[in-house]
C-alpha cells in the first residue's frame, strides 16, 4: 500500500477535528497573507483568499510548482529547492527576497516555511506563509540611499570639519573635511578626545568641557575661537555641536561642525584697526579744528604784543638809563615770540598753516641739515644723516620739514638722557594697495621715507595710542608743551603724506614721514631777505581791511608811521563799497583772510574785478583753507603769517608797492 497523499492525511486529520471548519474558514478570511499547502516535491495543493489576492492566481489555477513564484534568476540558483530542503531538515526556513505575481510585476515578500510530519515524523508537505512587504522594503531602501547620499555628500564637503562625538566627548567619525583642516587621518584620530583640537589655554580654562555640557543641555553649543592643528599651527574656528539623542531623548553623541574661517578673522581684525585709525583721525581732525580756530584768535593778539613792543623798544633807545628798560623789552618780546611759535605749532597740527612746498633733494638737504642738528642736540647725541643713491626728491616746505625734523630730533634726545645716537634716513617706497588696506589715509604709490631713529627709552603702548594729540605729553609739568608731535604730525598731513611710529621700551623710537614723490627737477628754495623797514617814498594809498578793531589801529597806525596813506574797512563789505568809488585811489589793499560773511579771499578776487590790475597782499592768522588747497597756497596769492613782525610787514608792502611801479 502506498504513501498516504500529504493533503489527504492533513484532511483526514482535520476531519477528525471538531471545529475544523472554522478553522479553514479563519484562514481563508486572512486576505494579508498568502497561506498555502504545499506536498514534499513543491506542488501547490491549498490556496486561501490571501494568495489569490497576493500571487493573482484563482484557487481552480493551483497544482502547479510553487517555485513559479520565485523570479527566474532565483530558481536559476535552484533557491525553491534550498528552501524547502532547509525547511526540511530544520523544521522552518525563512528569508525575504523578491516573488513573481501572474501578471509579471514583482514584490518584496516576507517568507516562512514550515514543515509538516506525520506520527512518525516523516515530512509529508509543508505549509507556506507569504506576506508583501513591499512598501517596507521602500521606506527601509529609502533609508539606505539617504544615508549614502548623505555620506556622499559628508565625504565631498572639504571645506567644513564634520564628525561625531561619543557622549564622552571622543570621535566616533571623521570626513575629508575634517582631515583636510584638522590634519589628521581617520585612523589617526577615531577614538580620540575632541579637545585636543582646543589650545593649551582654553583646555586649562575647561572650555571643551564647557562646550559639550551646554550642547547636551541645551541642544546646541556655538562659538568661535582658535583651535590646533596636527602641526601645531593655530586657525580661527567657527564651531557647532548639537546634541543628538535616541528615539527615548537619551543622549547617544554630537554632531560636531567646525569650520576654518580665519581669512574671515584677518579681515574683521583688519577693519577693525581701520575702524581705530579713523576714529583717532576724527578726534585730531576735531581737535585740530578747534586749536586752529584759538590760533587765529590769538595771532591777532600777538601781532599787536609784538608790534607795540617793537614800537616801545625802539622808541626806548635814546632814552637816559634806559637799560632796565630794554632788557624788560625784550624779556617780554622773547615771551610773546614764544607764544608766537606755539601758536605756529597749534597751526601746523591743524593743517591751518600756509605752506610754499618747494621741489627738495633730499640728500642735499640732509647732508646741510646735520651740522646744525648736531649743534643743537649737543655732543652726547651721535647724529648721523644718511641718504640714498637714486633717491627721489619731493615737493614740500623747506621751513617746517627743517622744524619737523629739528623737533624729532629735540624729543629724541630727551629720551636719550645718558646720550644715544640719532639717525636721519631717507629712502624709496612703494606703497602697495595691501600697505594702504591697513593704513586707509594713505593711497597706493610712490613715497620718499625720511625716517628719525633714535636709541632712547622707547615709549609704551598707551603713550603710541596718544603721541599725536595735541598737548600731550610724558615730560615734566614746565619741561614741554605736547606739540611737537602734532605739530609733524599736521605737516606731514598737509604735505600730502603719512606718519608712523615704530617703538617699543628699552629698543627706542622709529619716526617714518611719508612724503609723495615729486615727478619734476629739485631745486634750491630761495632764501629769506634780510628784514629792514622801508619806508615809503611818496604819497601812496594802502586799504587796510581787518575785522579786528584793536589790531586795524595798529596795522593803520605803524602804515602811517612809515609815510603812506591809510584807508581803513572793518569788513569786506566796506572795503569793496570803497573801491566801487573814483576816489580815493588805492595802490595796495592788505586784508586778512579770515572774516565775517565775504572772506579776505573772495574779496581780492571782486576787488580785482572793479580795479583790474590792484595788487592784494593778505594776511592770516588761520587760512581755513580759503587760500591753501592741497597743502599749498594757491597760485598768485602772496600772504603774511600772523604774527608779523613790524619790519616784515614794512619789506612786504614796499616789495608791492615797487612791483606794482613796473606795470
Amino acid at each position: 500500500m502506498g504513501a498516504l497523499h500529504p493533503l489527504k492525511t492533513l484532511q483526514t486529520k482535520l476531519d477528525g477535528v471538531a471545529d475544523a471548519r472554522p478553522l479553514q474558514l479563519l484562514i481563508d478570511s486572512i486576505v494579508d497573507y498568502a497561506i498555502y499547502m504545499i506536498d514534499v516535491d513543491g506542488t501547490v495543493r491549498s490556496w486561501n483568499s490571501g494568495a489569490e489576492r497576493l500571487k493573482g492566481y484563482s484557487a481552480d489555477e493551483i497544482g502547479k510548482s510553487f517555485s513559479l513564484f520565485y523570479p527566474p534568476e532565483d530558481r536559476a540558483k535552484e533557491l525553491p529547492q534550498t528552501a524547502l530542503k532547509i525547511a526540511a531538515e530544520t523544521g522552518r526556513f525563512s528569508s525575504e527576497g523578491w516573488r513573481v505575481r501572474k501578471d509579471g510585476t514583482r514584490f518584496w515578500a516576507l517568507v516562512v516555511v514550515d514543515a509538516i510530519r506525520d506520527e512518525q515524523g516523516q515530512v509529508i508537505g509543508f505549509a507556506k506563509v507569504t506576506r508583501d512587504i513591499t512598501e517596507r522594503q521602500q521606506a527601509h531602501n529609502d533609508l539606505l540611499e539617504s544615508e549614502r547620499r548623505y555620506r556622499r555628500l559628508i565625504e565631498a564637503v572639504v571645506d567644513y570639519a564634520i564628525f561625531q562625538l561619543d557622549p564622552a566627548g571622543n570621535i566616533t567619525t571623521w570626513n575629508p573635511g575634517a582631515q583636510r583642516i584638522k590634519g589628521y587621518d581617520p585612523d589617526e584620530i577615531i577614538g580620540q578626545h575632541f579637545s585636543r583640537f582646543y589650545t593649551p589655554e582654553d583646555i586649562q580654562t575647561g572650555v571643551p568641557k564647557r562646550a559639550l555640557a551646554e550642547a547636551a543641555k541645551l541642544g546646541r553649543f556655538e562659538a568661535e575661537g582658535w583651535r590646533v592643528r596636527k602641526d601645531s599651527s593655530r586657525f580661527w574656528a567657527s564651531v557647532v555641536i548639537d546634541r543628538i539623542t535616541d528615539e527615548a531623548g537619551e543622549l547617544v553623541g554630537f554632531a560636531k561642525v567646525t569650520r576654518d574661517v580665519t581669512e574671515r578673522k584677518q579681515a574683521q581684525d583688519e577693519l577693525q584697526r581701520t575702524q581705530q585709525q579713523l576714529a583717532a583721525s576724527q578726534k585730531l581732525e576735531a581737535v585740530g579744528q578747534l586749536s586752529g580756530g584759538i590760533a587765529h584768535d590769538f595771532n591777532n593778539l600777538l601781532m599787536i604784543v609784538l608790534g607795540n613792543l617793537e614800537t616801545a623798544e625802539r622808541n626806548s633807545r635814546g632814552l637816559t638809563n634806559s637799560t632796565n628798560l630794554q632788557r624788560a623789552l625784550a624779556n617780554a618780546k622773547r615771551g610773546a615770540q614764544r607764544a608766537a611759535a606755539l601758536t605756529s605749532r597749534l597751526l601746523a597740527f591743524s593743517r591751518r598753516q600756509a605752506l610754499d612746498p618747494q621741489p627738495i633733494n633730499l640728500n642735499i638737504f640732509l647732508n646741510g641739515l646735520q651740522e646744525f642738528l648736531q649743534r643743537t642736540l649737543g655732543e652726547r647725541i651721535e647724529v648721523q644723516t644718511v641718504g640714498s643713491a637714486g633717491l627721489w626728491s619731493i615737493e614740500a616746505d623747506t621751513n617746517h620739514l627743517e622744524s619737523a625734523i629739528i623737533n624729532l630730533g629735540i624729543n629724541a634726545r630727551d629720551a636719550m638722557p645718558d646720550g644715544g645716537k640719532l639717525t636721519v634716513e631717507a629712502m624709496n617706497v612703494l606703497a602697495d594697495e595691501d600697505y594702504c588696506r591697513v593704513n586707509p589715509e594713505l593711497s597706493p604709490g610712490h613715497y620718499v621715507i625720511v625716517c628719525v631713529t633714535d636709541t632712547g627709552t622707547g615709549m609704551t603702548a598707551d603713550v603710541l595710542n596718544h603721541a599725536f594729540e595735541p598737548f600731550f605729553t610724558t615730560k615734566e609739568l614746565g619741561q614741554g608743551t605736547g606739540l611737537g608731535l602734532s605739530q609733524v604730525y599736521g605737516f606731514v598731513k598737509q604735505s600730502g603724506g603719512h606718519v608712523k611710529i615704530y617703538s617699543e621700551v628699552g629698543q627706542g623710537t622709529s619716526i617714518r614721514m611719508y612724503f609723495p614723490r615729486y615727478h619734476g627737477d629739485a631745486r634750491p628754495a630761495e632764501g629769506n631777505a634780510d628784514e629792514f623797514r622801508p619806508e615809503g617814498e611818496k604819497l601812496e594809498t594802502i586799504l587796510v581791511v581787518e575785522d579786528d578793531t584793536d589790531l586795524r589801529a595798529y596795522v593803520s597806525e605803524l602804515l602811517r608811521d612809515l609815510n603812506y596813506r591809510v584807508v581803513v574797512a572793518s569788513s569786506a563789505q566796506a572795503a569793496l563799497t570803497i573801491l566801487l568809488q573814483e576816489e580815493p585811489k588805492v595802490d595796495l589793499v592788505l586784508t586778512d583772510v579770515v572774516m565775517p560773511g565775504i572772506n579776505g579771499r573772495e574779496m581780492g578776487r571782486r576787488a580785482q574785478q572793479i580795479r583790474p590790475g590792484i595788487k592784494i597782499l593778505y594776511m592770516t592768522g588761520y587760512s581755513r583753507n580759503a587760500v591753501v588747497h592741497q597743502g599749498r597756497l594757491d597760485e598768485g596769492v602772496e600772504l603774511l603769517e600772523k604774527p608779523i613782525s613790524q619790519a616784515k610787514l614794512a619789506f612786504r608792502v614796499r616789495e608791492m608797492l615797487d612791483r606794482l611801479d613796473q606795470y
